[in-house]
């Protein structure tokens, strides 16, 4: 059996000693299936440019108002109560290991590496390179010296590639208070992880729920369906959510793509079964890839909550540098 180059602990029901899983959800996709994808056919060409716009976040946002900034892809900025989180943060121009090949994005990131506002911490859910940018996170830290919070593993990655980021891992179950009455709890998802050809499954993936005054919020960063089990049990765990981010994109072709990636119309299933007021989308519109046009999750977002009697409202879509405000509870309950 290979040895772990990123993490050594017990072995669990998550940790089998070598390679993280879910148990009777995990299949790792063969190289003959990679390659019937690669050579099937069917992929629809993207802009070499999308719409984006510019957003200038305040330095803070205090009391119960939430301010959400999509910077693209899956990288958020959430001002509230105080706090400044940035999720995901990839300021790359391609998604992958390499400079000139590989998914490369089509739009700005939503807000300018320089207008960031101090940060209390930065959240990484798993070591995809379309959501783990160790250049990002080492030019943050030259800045800040900001906790960065991330799975089981993924922190060896981080210090590997520069000791002086701040990064801490933990477990999914864990809570990490970041100041008084907000917390960061580390929570599953059906997906996987790698850097490499010889790494899969060797650092954990997460989802967060991010606990406030405010409400929580869930994001679900990349996930399959599954069982779909884990979706209400987190409303069981937690109580209904004030918002959950979920990604709507990168699913074609199903085949290939169900294990590790909901569709639309599973995205709204989650919004249903986690027992959300509101839904924000994510994972689309930046970086091809898979295979469906560059517009149709949006378009499949909206048939979906059609078919599910859901004001297509509920389901927020923003573009990069386009921003979700959700008003202080006490001043408004019925938001």
């Amino acid at each position: 059996m290979p040895s772990n180059p990123y993490y050594a602990g017990p072995v669990t029901d998550h940790f089998d000693g070598t390679r993280f899983f879910v148990r009777g959800v995990t299949r790792d996709k063969t190289r003959a299936e990679l390659w019937r994808w690669l050579l099937g056919g069917g992929k629809h060409k993207w802009p070499l440019y999308a719409p984006a716009f510019h957003d200038h976040p305040p330095a803070r946002v205090e009391g119960g108002g939430i301010r959400i900034s999509y910077v693209g892809h899956a990288s958020f900025l959430i001002q509230t109560q105080g706090v400044n989180l940035l999720i995901d943060p990839v300021w790359a121009e391609r998604a992958s290991p390499f400079r000139f090949i590989g998914p490369k994005r089509v739009n700005e990131p939503g807000i300018a590496l320089e207008n960031l506002p101090a940060l209390d911490a930065v959240l990484v859910t798993h070591n995809h390179y379309d959501h783990l940018d160790l250049a990002v996170l080492s030019k943050i830290a030259d800045r800040h010296r900001t906790r960065v919070l991330v799975p089981l593993g993924n922190d060896a990655i981080i210090r590997k590639h520069d000791p002086h980021i701040r990064a801490e891992a933990h477990d999914w179950g864990a809570r990490v208070e970041i100041a008084p009455g907000v917390a960061v709890h580390f929570e599953p998802a059906y997906h996987w992880s790698a850097r490499g050809m010889r790494d899969h499954r060797m650092a954990l993936w997460c989802a967060f729920v991010i606990e406030t005054p405010a409400g929580s919020i869930y994001h679900v960063a990349d996930t399959a369906w599954g069982d779909g089990k884990i979706f209400p049990a987190a409303r069981e765990k937690h109580g209904d959510f004030r918002l959950a981010i979920l990604p709507i994109g990168a699913y074609e072709p199903r085949w290939f793509m169900r294990d590790q990636h909901v569709n639309p119309e599973e995205s709204v299933r989650i919004f249903q079964a986690c027992g959300a007021r509101q839904a924000l989308a994510h994972h689309w519109g930046t970086f091809q890839l898979t295979n469906e046009a560059i517009d149709a999750p949006v378009l499949a977002l909206h048939d979906a909550m059609d078919a599910a009697g859901l004001n297509r409202d509920l389901f927020a879509v923003r573009r990069p540098g386009e921003v979700l405000e959700l008003p202080d509870l006490k001043a408004d309950p019925s938001n």
